[in-house]
């Protein structure tokens, strides 16, 4: 491999302001877990910290699930692109979020579901999406967690020493190591996310764990028949759990039509209502927070904008990777490329016939209830010894 170059997620898909939403006024009123009347909470289930920290409120969110992690591009040798989330690269990315974030009055760092809506700006629970960045070395799960991460995703498209990920040639499911490493987020807190993984680690993750799992960020692949997309068996099993499925922006994983649409969001939403139950469904964007910038610099130009996501599409055809055979024609829904997609969404659920009841959890009260599940009841593992590696075999065990 040649040597690995550190690039942010943030400018791996790009990102800056765009006016939009100036504010979260309108949305319907739902009873808190307090019992005092409140704004029905909105909720991104997987987005950025952007440049300039006001476009937070001009999005009108309540909480957002904030990925912090850093891609450090890695080439083989005959080319083919992987992107992995290293330790060093993070640990250092988490320090820096959390010392942007200290110094905002548009958003704060979250450690609780019971923070959302306690106090001014958006509540930020910070996320890194891959256990590239703990190694081998479960300690990291509670060094990080002291830190103020809260949701830690076992892979990211590919397998790693926790699991197997979605896009592989063939596909596997937990390790020992990763089994070892649910049951330490576990004890400690953190929220286990299968976004990314392999049909095995989707299933096997929400078996192996004590608490509720989420699927923080992606689509159906009853709608669109590729293994980034969750199965239908995926979700009645985060939904079983007391989990969320968040549906995201990438337009490409959302329809094989040629001109994406807010309604091909709304059908993988009804999908998952379908298959796991009105409090099963969430929205993600995992664009940044103002939309894909280089498609709204064309003025969102589908046909010129795929054409970056191109070069990546065909290295994976050409390992024989399943879902890639045809080149994808668009990447984002026009209308949801903006600091107004939370608002668009809401309107479109309301007049495709959702109440305004599912509307409110559809839009950020069940990523709410699903928080305050893992992190705002009693954990009876808190107190458990922590699982290391045996000093005297290769297995993994509580000290």
């Amino acid at each position: 491999m040649k040597n690995p170059k550190p690039i942010s997620r943030r400018s791996f898909v790009g990102g800056t302001a765009l006016s939009a939403l100036a504010g979260s006024g309108g949305i319907a009123m739902a009873r808190s877990l307090t019992g005092a009347v409140r704004p029905a909470p909105v909720i991104d289930g997987l987005s950025f910290l952007p440049d300039n920290l006001d476009e937070i409120r001009q999005a009108g969110l309540t909480a957002m699930i904030c990925d912090v992690s850093q891609v450090e591009e890695v080439r083989d040798a005959d080319g083919t692109p992987r992107y992995q989330r290293n330790f060093g690269v993070n640990d250092k990315a988490l320090d820096a979020a959390v010392s942007r974030i200290d110094a905002s009055d548009e958003v704060f760092l979250a450690t609780r579901g019971s923070d959302i809506g306690n106090q001014p700006g958006c509540a930020a629970f910070l996320q890194v999406q891959s256990c590239e960045t703990i190694g081998e070395d479960l300690r990291r799960i509670a060094y990080f967690h002291d830190k103020g991460l809260r949701v830690l995703q076992l892979t990211h498209h590919n397998d790693n020493k926790f699991a197997g990920g979605a896009i592989e040639r063939e596909q596997s499911g937990l390790t020992e190591l990763g089994r070892a490493g649910i049951a330490e987020m576990n004890r400690v807190g953190l929220l286990p996310d299968v976004s990314h993984g392999s049909v095995p680690t989707i299933l096997q993750a929400a078996q192996a764990s004590r608490s509720a799992v989420a699927y923080s960020h992606g689509a159906c692949r009853a709608i669109v028949d590729h293994p980034r997309c969750i199965t239908d068996e995926g979700i009645r099993a985060i939904a079983d759990k007391g989990g969320v499925i968040g549906i995201f922006m990438m337009s490409f994983w959302l329809t094989a039509d040629s001109r994406p649409e807010v309604d091909h969001l709304i059908a993988h939403i009804r999908h998952v209502i379908n298959i796991g139950g009105i409090d099963a469904v969430g929205i993600s964007n995992d664009f940044p927070m103002a939309g894909q910038e280089n498609l709204r610099q064309l003025g969102n130009d589908n046909a010129e904008g795929v054409k970056e996501y191109l070069g990546w599409w065909r290295a994976m055809r050409k390992l024989g990777i399943p879902g890639y055979e045809d080149d994808p024609e668009h990447v984002v829904i026009p209308e949801l490329n903006n600091l107004s997609r939370m608002m668009t969404i809401r309107t479109a659920l309301l007049e495709e016939g959702f109440s305004q009841e599912e509307v409110s959890k559809i839009m950020g009260g069940n990523w709410q209830r699903l928080l305050v599940d893992v992190w705002d009841r009693p954990n009876p593992h808190l107190n458990d010894p922590p699982i290391v590696r045996s000093a005297i075999s290769p297995h993994y065990e509580r000290l």
